[in-house]
Order: structure tokens, then sequence, then C-alpha cells
């Protein structure tokens, strides 16, 4: 498997006439094959998070449970992000995002299939639980090959706009998640499935769609300019900033080296991995919970946090791309400074977020002005907090290698996955959730907020040094 995985050998330069036009298009090819490869993981991952009300008003699972089968996804992604990163730096991309896209839509799909009954809350929560923990390992097969792909194809002065843009995909996917679950409730009635438990038709639905977009992606993706003939982007845009390698940026790095030299001895890569912490917990803690805090508490229909759920992610594609055009155009590729702004908003959409049921007081009709609040406050979190996500993200590629990027970026990762999403929003939250109540729970994101805002400052100035070096 390992020999199967191993990258394609460099091939020789094509003709010169042909470089330029030849790598035009295989940018533009590989650039969507990511798009669309990580937008596919997306929907096969936060599924359980959208199904969630159904099974617990089923009696099939408690919120306590539904946190615990949730943060499974998270553990097992966070330790397979970094794991998978240091193995996808020494694969084929191609290969590695393909087969992990395929097995996961696999894996949700039998989350759909498997009867449960409310008589066995355990076994269910153990069945689910077992299922999110290997869809969770497999998405850890999407982030790392992208993130190489991206270092290789596009160089340092024009990746973080580029990676932005980029980055967008796994707000569409989320955000086309909701919608296909909408759709996948009504097919699955359509098909037979009582509506008590339309639920399933949230796993089904967009686990097909997601092996489609697999089929897809291996026909547009490649793994390095090298293997298609063509020079590295370094020499092809003239542009050789950013950290050096003790090796060819095609060569493999020892493990001791990858691990010691560029991870763990990188101070920088440190304070952004702690600052990815307080980011996550406020992401996946307002999005994962939403469509539960929203049906439980008669706000919304299932239908109307499905859709929700989907404007939040959306709105995170145009705050990602401004946040990445933000960095570029104002500070030269920095990311600490528009992520300290971005999350600054987000500290005001959480306050919003926490206190809209007092806040809809104020209005003639209190229902319909919490609604209308909720929807602004999660389009106000969704639009900024996705461009520190992305920044964070690229903030890892720029403090190694190129070569070392995956590892790097599964370091950062597995904080945020492990201890922002899993321990802290999933965990605790759900903890926090069954014993205090929905009104403790959602003071903690602003608090998160605060957080995050300081942490993600830490990098400033080295990373002004960074921006500068030729």
């Amino acid at each position: 498997m390992a020999r199967f995985l191993d990258p394609p050998a460099a091939k020789p330069l094509l003709p010169k006439e042909k470089i330029d036009s030849t790598y035009k298009s295989m940018r533009f090819k590989v650039f969507l094959g990511a798009f669309l490869g990580y937008a596919g993981y997306y929907l096969v991952r936060k599924n359980l998070s959208l199904a969630a009300p159904g099974m617990i008003a089923d009696g099939l699972v408690t919120k306590a449970q539904v946190g615990v089968a949730m943060s499974a996804v998270s553990i097992a992604y966070a330790f397979s992000k970094f794991i998978m990163g240091s193995v996808s730096d020494r694969s084929d991309a191609r290969k590695f995002l393909v087969i992990g896209l395929l097995l996961s839509a696999f894996t949700m799909i039998l989350a759909g299939v498997i009867p449960f009954s409310p008589q066995t809350t355990a076994l269910n929560m153990a069945i689910i639980f077992v299922l999110m923990l290997i869809v969770g390992w497999l998405s850890g097969m999407g982030w790392p090959p992208c993130g190489r792909i991206m270092a290789h194809w596009f160089s340092q002065n024009e990746r973080s706009f580029k990676m932005s843009v980029w980055n967008t995909s796994h707000t569409f996917g989320s955000g086309t998640l909701g919608l296909l679950s909408t759709a996948g409730m009504a097919a699955v009635v359509a098909f037979g499935v009582p509506a008590e438990q339309s639920w399933k038709g949230v796993f089904i639905l967009p686990s097909i769609v997601a092996a489609v977009i697999a089929v897809i992606c291996w026909m547009l993706l490649r793994d390095t300019p090298q293997s298609c003939g063509l020079p590295s982007v370094n020499e092809w845009r003239n542009d050789f900033s950013g950290v050096k390698s003790k090796q060819k940026d095609t060569e493999k790095i020892p493990f001791r080296t990858l691990f010691v030299d560029y991870i763990f001895k990188n101070k920088m890569l440190w304070a952004v991995a702690f600052a990815n912490i307080f980011v996550y917990m406020v992401r996946y803690g307002i999005g994962d919970w939403a469509p539960t805090y929203l049906q439980e508490n008669g706000i919304m229909s299932a239908e109307e946090s499905n859709l929700a759920f989907s404007i939040h992610n959306y709105a995170g594609i145009f705050g990602t791309i401004i946040c990445g055009w933000i960095s570029s155009r104002f500070f030269k590729g920095r990311c600490a400074p528009p992520n300290v702004i971005f999350m600054g908003v987000v500290l005001l959409g959480a306050l919003i977020y926490w206190q809209s049921g007092n806040l809809a007081g104020l209005f003639a009709n209190p229902v319909a002005a919490q609604k209308a609040l909720i929807y602004v406050a999660l389009t106000i979190i969704g639009f900024c907090i996705y461009g520190p996500v992305a920044l964070i993200g690229i903030q890892a590629l720029n403090l190694v290698p190129k070569n070392a990027a995956g590892t790097a970026a599964g370091f950062v990762g597995l904080f945020g996955y492990l201890f922002g999403d899993a321990v802290v929003s999933k965990i605790a939250m759900g903890a926090v959730i069954q014993s205090a109540g929905w009104n403790l729970a959602l003071m903690l994101f602003p608090i998160g907020c605060v957080l995050a805002m300081i942490l993600c400052a830490l990098p400033w100035n080295s990373e002004r040094a960074l921006a500068e070096q030729k």
C-alpha cells in the first residue's frame, strides 16, 4: 500500500514553449480538484449535527451522547490530520485524497441504513461513535494532500489569497450539506421511510454526492508540477521567498528532521496551534450545536435550522476570500493582523447569538425578532470565522518548507480539532448543555473569541520577517 501511494517521479521538462500554457491549465485543474475534493469531505463529516435533532426526538440518543458521538469525528480527525499529514508529504496527493473520500462516503451511508432502536440508546451511541471515529480518521486524508497540492502548485507570495479562495471549499461543502440534508430527508420519505426517521436521508444523499465528486477529482488532480514535466512553481514564478528545506522540495524529509527541526522546535508554529484551539472552539461549538439549539428551544423548525446552517457556512465563502485578500493586499501575505480583526467581529456575532432572546424582547414581535437576530448572528459569525480558520492553516504552511507542509498543517489541526473541537465544543459543551442549560454554554463563545484574538496576535512580528525574506 505504501508503494502504491508513493508520489510519481519527476518527468523530463516539457518544451519551453509549452510550459506556460500547460502550467496555467494544470493549475486551474488541480485547484478545482482540490476545491471539489475538500468540499466533498465536508458532505460526509458533519451529518450527525443535522441528524441529531431527529434522533434525539426519536429517543435514540441524548444530547450528552450526541456530544460524545460528535467528538469521535473531531478526536479521530485531530490525530489523523497530524499523522496522515506526514504520510501525505510522502504520498501521491491524488490517490490519497480520492481513496479517503470514497471510504468516507461508504462509512457515512452505513450510519443511515443501520437500524437503531429507542430501547438500546447506549448501543446506538456506541455504533454511531465507532462510525464517526472511522469517518473522522478518513477525513484526515482530505486537508493534507490539498495542502501539499497548494504548496507545490502555488508560491509563497500568492498563497494567502489563493488558499483563502480554496479554503472556501469547506464552507461551500458544509453549506451544501445543509441543503442536501433537507433534500435527502424528503427523498427517503418518498422512498417509504417513515417521516420520523427522515433524518436517515441526512447521511445517505450527501454521501452519494461525495462519491461522485471523488471520481471527478481523480480526473482533475495531479501531485506536483515536476510529475507533469514542469519546473517547480518557485522557478516558474521566480518567487523564492519562504522557509527553505535542507532537502530539495521534491525529496522526502527524514522523520526526525521533519518532526524535531521543523515542527517541535518551531515556536511560532506552537503559537499558531494554541490560537487554533479557540478559533475551532467557536467555529464548531456554534455551528455544530446550532440545529439542536434552535429546534429544541422552538426558535426554528428543522427546515429553517438547516437553512440557517447553510447560510452560516455560505457566508464564510465571501468572508474567507475577503480575509485572504486583505492579507495579500494590505499585509503582504501576513496572517496575524486580519486574524485579529476578523475574530473581533466574530466576538460581536457571538454576543448577539448569546443574547438574542433578551435583545428580541426590545421588539414588538419577539419571536420573529429572535429568529432574525439568529440569522444575523450566524451570518456574521460564518462570514468572519472562516477567514482565521483559513489563514491559520496558511500560517502553518508558511512557517515550514514545502515538503513539510502536510505535517505542519496536521500539527496545527491536531490542537484545533482535539482540544478546541472535540474536548471543548463537543464533550464539554454537551455536558454543560445537559447539566446547566444553553445560556452558560453560549456564554463561553465570546470568551473564546477574546482568547483567540490574543493568541492570533503572537506571530505578528515573526511573520513580518518571513514576508520580507528573499
